[in-house]
C-alpha cells in the first residue's frame, strides 16, 4: 500500500511535473490567442470578404452576392456565431478562439515527427507572422488553409511511419479530414495540395498503398461537392463557373505575380492593380530569403530516422508550399499577403528543424538565430501595427456610413447599391445590389421596382456624379468616409 511520502515522491517527480506543466507548444497557442483577443477582436469590425461569407449563415441580414471564385467553407466556420448574433467582435473572438486551438492542434501533428522543440519554433515562426496575427480572427479562408495544410501534410508523413494498424488508419482520417476542410475552404488550394501529396503516395514506398491513396482523393471529393453542386444549380456546370471565376479575378492565365506578391509583403492587404511603391521594403528580407533557406532545408534534412523518411519528412512540406504558392506566382495578375499564409505555415517545420539542428552545440550560430528571430520579430511586428491600423480605419468607415444611413431614415428592410456595397450594406443590416461588376446581382427594372418598396440608397466617392440611374436622387453627404449617398424618393 502506497504511502503519502511516496505518493509525494511520485508527484513530484520529472516527469510528473512535466506533465503538470503546459508543452512549449501550448504556451506559443496561447500567446497567439491572446494577442489576437487584445490588440484585434476590440478594433475590427467585418470588412469587405467578412461580409460577404458571414452574411450567407446570418438570419438577421439578407446574404450579400456571393461570387464564382468563393467557397463556403468559411460560412460553416461562423455559422454557430452568426446564429446567435452578428456582432462583429463576438464573430472575431469566436475565430480568434478557433484559431488558436487549430493553431496548436495542426502543429501537434508534428510532434512525433520533430520533437517538442523544434514543433513549438515551427508554430512560432508561423503565428509571429504578421498576417497569421490580423487574419486569424477574421472570416477568411487563407489561415485556414494554411492550418488543414499543415495538418493533412504531418498526418501523411505520420502515417508513413506509423508501425501499427490503429494508427495508420488514424492518420489515414486525419489526411482525409484535412485535405477536405482544405477543398472546403478553397477549392483550388484543396486540389493544389493534393497534387503533391498524391505524388508522396506514388513516389515513397510506405506510403504507396491504396489507403493514404484514398485519403488523398477523397478527401479532395468530399470537400468539394458543396462547390460542385453550386457550380450547377447557380452558374451552369463546373465549366462555366470555373469561367466566371476567371474573370472574375481579372482572366487568370500564365503571368509572373511574384513582383506583386514582393510589393505587397507589407500590405496593403490587396494589391490590385499593384502598381504602388513598396513599403520600408528592407523589411522584406525575411520574404527575399525563403526560396534559399527553403534550398538550405532540402540540402540538408537532417530529421528523421532514415534517410528516405528524413528526405519525405523535408521535401514535402517543401513541395506542398511551392504547390500553394504557384496559383499565386504564376496565374494572377494581383496580390495579397494572406495568399502566401499556407506556404509559410508548411515552410515553418523545415526551417525550425535546421535552424536548431544547425545552432545545436555551437554557440556562435545560436546567437546569430537569435539574432535573426529578433530582426524577424521586429518586421512583423511594424507590419502587424501598420496593417491593423489600415484595415481599422476601413472597418471603421463602413460602420461610420452606415450610421449616417441610419440617421438619413435608410433602416432595414433596406437597399444599398454602388460602391463598397457588401461591408456597408451588412453594417446597416441592408441587403447590397450592384448593376455591373463582379458582383452584379441587380437589374435596373428590379432596382426601380424596390425603390417603390423599401428605402434605397446608392453610394459613390464623395466628389463624383451619381449613377446614371440616381441622377434624380437626392444627395446625402457622408461626413468623414470619403463617400456620399444618393437616396432614391419615396413614391
Amino acid at each position: 500500500m502506497s504511502t503519502p511520502t511516496a505518493l509525494a515522491t511520485v508527484a513530484s517527480s520529472p516527469r510528473a511535473a512535466a506533465r503538470r506543466s503546459p508543452s512549449a507548444l501550448a504556451l506559443v497557442a496561447l500567446a497567439y490567442g491572446l494577442v489576437q483577443v487584445a490588440a484585434v477582436v476590440p478594433w475590427l469590425g467585418l470588412g469587405w470578404d467578412e461580409s460577404v461569407y458571414v452574411s450567407q449563415t446570418d438570419p438577421h441580414h439578407p446574404a450579400a452576392y456571393f461570387s464564382a471564385p468563393r467557397s463556403r467553407g468559411v460560412t460553416y466556420l461562423t455559422a454557430p456565431l452568426t446564429w446567435l448574433t452578428n456582432n462583429p467582435h463576438a464573430v472575431h473572438l469566436w475565430l480568434a478562439l478557433l484559431s488558436t486551438a487549430c493553431l496548436h492542434g495542426a502543429f501537434a501533428v508534428w510532434r512525433p515527427l520533430l520533437g517538442a522543440g523544434r514543433c513549438a519554433l515551427a508554430a512560432g515562426l508561423f503565428a509571429s507572422l504578421w498576417t497569421a496575427l490580423l487574419y486569424g480572427p477574421q472570416a477568411m479562408p487563407n489561415l485556414w488553409v494554411a492550418l488543414g495544410a499543415v495538418a493533412g501534410t504531418g498526418w501523411l508523413l505520420r502515417g508513413a511511419a506509423a508501425g501499427g494498424a490503429a494508427a495508420s488508419v488514424r492518420a489515414w482520417c486525419g489526411v482525409a479530414l484535412a485535405v477536405a476542410g482544405v477543398t472546403l475552404l478553397r477549392l483550388p488550394d484543396g486540389c493544389w495540395l493534393a497534387l503533391p501529396l498524391g505524388l508522396a503516395c506514388l513516389l515513397h514506398r510506405p506510403l504507396r498503398r491504396a489507403a493514404p491513396m484514398a485519403a488523398v482523393a477523397g478527401g479532395v471529393v468530399a470537400g468539394a461537392v458543396p462547390w460542385v453542386v453550386e457550380a450547377y444549380g447557380r452558374w451552369g456546370g463546373i465549366g462555366e463557373r470555373l469561367r466566371v471565376s476567371s474573370d472574375v479575378q481579372g482572366e487568370m492565365g500564365l503571368r509572373w505575380a511574384g513582383g506583386d506578391a514582393w510589393l505587397s509583403v507589407n500590405g496593403p492587404l490587396l494589391c490590385r492593380p499593384c502598381d504602388i511603391a513598396p513599403y520600408q521594403p528592407w523589411l522584406t528580407w525575411w520574404w527575399l530569403l525563403l526560396p534559399a533557406l527553403a534550398l538550405v532545408c532540402a540540402v540538408r534534412g537532417r530529421y528523421g530516422t532514415g534517410r528516405a523518411a528524413r528526405r519525405i519528412t523535408v521535401w514535402l512540406p517543401l513541395a506542398c508550399a511551392l504547390a500553394l504558392s504557384l496559383p499565386y506566382l504564376l496565374t494572377l495578375g494581383y496580390s495579397a499577403p494572406r495568399f502566401f499564409l499556407p506556404a509559410y505555415a508548411l515552410l515553418a517545420p523545415p526551417l525550425a528543424t535546421t535552424a536548431l539542428d544547425a545552432a545545436r552545440g555551437r554557440r556562435p550560430y545560436l546567437v546569430a538565430l537569435c539574432a535573426v528571430l529578433a530582426l524577424y520579430g521586429a518586421s512583423q511586428t511594424t507590419g502587424f501595427w501598420r496593417n491593423l491600423m489600415g484595415a481599422r480605419h476601413t472597418t471603421h468607415r463602413y460602420e461610420t456610413v452606415a450610421a449616417h444611413l441610419h440617421r438619413a431614415g435608410i433602416r432595414p428592410p433596406c437597399l444599398i447599391t454602388g460602391a463598397q456595397t457588401p461591408p456597408i450594406s451588412y453594417a446597416a443590416g441592408c441587403a447590397s445590389g450592384n448593376l455591373a461588376g463582379n458582383n452584379k446581382n441587380l437589374t435596373h427594372a428590379t432596382l426601380r421596382t424596390r425603390t417603390t418598396q423599401i428605402p434605397v440608397a446608392a453610394i459613390t466617392a464623395a466628389h463624383a456624379d451619381p449613377p446614371p440611374y440616381a441622377r434624380t436622387w437626392h444627395p446625402l453627404p457622408l461626413p468623414g468616409t470619403g463617400l456620399r449617398a444618393w437616396v432614391a424618393p419615396r413614391s
